[in-house]
């Protein structure tokens, strides 16, 4: 039995639990919620992440020290984030709390001796539509064993104190006592193609099409930036397809045997071959329209196909920002004297 403050597998948690398994664990139980494809897993909670924090906070007093910093003084920035974060790798795991990880671990194993798992930062005001730290924490892929579960963990909590994740809530003075971190534990798919997908155009905003960037290997390599991925315009309703870009895909990122991920050449006969074919391109589209009906808005979306069965399996879905953004600001600002306002619009009509 998992103490429920620790451990939460998707099957029980949804998008309105981001207080407890942070924005991307609350997204992955939400879609497992709604019948989509994800790989299976659990979350770390925030609980387990509170309970480590507070006997480093009586000590140290980590988050006035945070709250102290000036986010235009990189050099104090720095030297603060580092030594906090190397606090956290260090500080030992009450006995309970690693138990339940290693129970929890072995459970998603179901007694395999080798059970690849991504470890992924899920901090609780990430991924919201007003605050998207989507990047600024950090991912583990292909680890191998609970003990290098338990390790990568650790580094996720300790990259909530990371120069850019702490730059990035003192730009936004957010409080430190409401910021915490959770960390999901999934099974990797073995992906033979991986991208991602937006909902609406990331370049022109356009909401009536679905952009598809895709690359052989795991998704890393197109997120990161390594490969210029392939890249199709899809109409949401019609279905037809508006726009292949083909790009020479030269490299991809795959797993080594011993854990980890290595960037190799990809087959000579593959480079420049769509790494999606059609059909999966309308499954794809068909699963990114029921995400985006059950949220409400347009959605950016991680996706993967496993290599061995071809499922399309999705890693995450968190709302789109850009443009939503764009959205909400006013189109213009509000005139001192409104009939002055008036008076400019119809006297430029004459």
């Amino acid at each position: 039995m998992h103490s429920p403050d620790y451990i939460h597998w998707f099957a029980d948690v949804g998008i309105a639990d981001r207080p407890r398994v942070g924005g991307k664990g609350g997204s992955l139980g939400e879609l497992h919620r709604v019948g989509i494809n994800v790989p299976p897993g659990f979350v770390v909670g925030t609980g387990a992440f509170e309970h480590c924090i507070q006997a480093l906070e009586a000590q140290f007093g980590i988050r006035a020290q945070i709250e102290a910093l000036d986010p235009d003084d990189l050099a104090g920035v720095s030297g603060c984030t580092q030594s906090i974060r190397a606090l956290v790798e260090k500080a030992p795991l009450p006995a309970d709390l690693l138990a339940a990880i290693e129970s929890a671990h072995d459970e998603l194993s179901a007694g395999r001796a080798i059970h690849p798992v991504a470890v992924r930062s899920s901090a609780t005001t990430e991924d919201a539509i007003d605050a998207s730290f989507a990047g600024l924490q950090d991912t583990y892929l292909w680890v191998q064993g609970a003990a290098d579960t338990v390790s990568m963990i650790r580094r996720c909590w300790a990259s909530m104190y990371s120069v850019e994740s702490v730059t990035y809530r003192r730009r936004r003075q957010l409080p430190e006592a409401g910021v915490a971190m959770a960390v999901v534990v999934q099974t990797m798919v073995d992906a033979r193609t991986a991208g991602v997908l937006f909902t609406r155009s990331p370049t022109t905003g356009d909401r009536s099409v679905i952009t598809v960037e895709g690359a052989w290997g795991l998704g890393s390599a197109v997120v990161g930036g390594e490969v210029t991925p392939d890249r199709w315009v899809i109409g949401k309703i019609t279905g037809e397809i508006s726009a292949r870009d083909i790009s020479d895909k030269a490299v991809q990122h795959s797993p080594l045997a011993t854990g980890g991920i290595e960037e190799v050449p990809v087959d000579p006969a593959l480079r420049s071959e769509p790494c999606m074919s059609d059909d999966e391109l309308q499954a794809l589209r068909a699963i990114a329209r029921k995400v985006e009906k059950h949220y409400g808005h347009a959605q950016d979306i991680e996706w993967a196909v496993d290599r061995h069965t071809g499922t399309v399996m999705l890693l995450q879905s968190r709302p789109e920002t850009v443009w939503s953004s764009q959205d909400a600001a006013p189109v213009a600002r509000a005139a001192a004297d409104p009939l002055a306002h008036v008076m400019a619009i119809f006297g430029g009509r004459r």
